[in-house]
């Protein structure tokens, strides 16, 4: 099921969040440009209460099996450049045995979300070069609209 999330799952998506630095292609970015940090668990909290908490903010979960198996978070704002809303997303991981459709009914869910917020568009990122993750993406309509590049300093 694919519901706002509460209050009570903060532990638990803290430790999604930790979980998901391992496959998510953190390893893979640190590689090729340097970019490392740890996890902390007090920023991964206040990073959870944030999206949980502010009105343009979004804090989905995927529940499975009485818990917490996904989190999808995410900010809605005025782009910089121009009067255009963008439903951008923060984080998304789902534990890999829960992976599937389940993928497809948060994206769908995050659309909504974003329409309701009167976005024009949504934005999803990938860590890692992952074809799943990008042919998932362009399924869903996606389209590679920006590259970013990292200097360790």
């Amino acid at each position: 099921m694919i519901r706002l999330a509460e209050l009570g799952d903060k532990s638990r998506i803290v430790t999604l969040l930790k979980n998901s630095r391992g496959g998510a292609g953190f390893d893979q970015a640190e590689a090729a440009t340097g970019f490392h940090f740890d996890f902390d668990p007090a920023y991964a909290d206040r990073l959870f209460m944030t999206h949980l908490l502010m009105p343009n903010m979004l804090a989905l979960v995927l529940e499975a099996d009485d818990a917490a198996q996904g989190v999808l978070m995410a900010v809605a704002s005025d782009h910089p450049f121009g009067p255009v809303r963008l439903a951008t997303e923060t984080v998304w991981w789902i534990e890999p045995e829960y992976r599937g459709l389940s993928a497809v009914r948060m994206l769908v869910a995050f659309e909504d979300w974003a329409r309701e917020q009167d976005c024009h568009y949504s934005g999803m990122a990938g860590m890692g070069a992952s074809p799943a993750v990008a042919h998932l993406y362009q399924r869903r309509g996606y389209r590679q609209a920006e590259v970013h590049f990292l200097k360790a300093l």
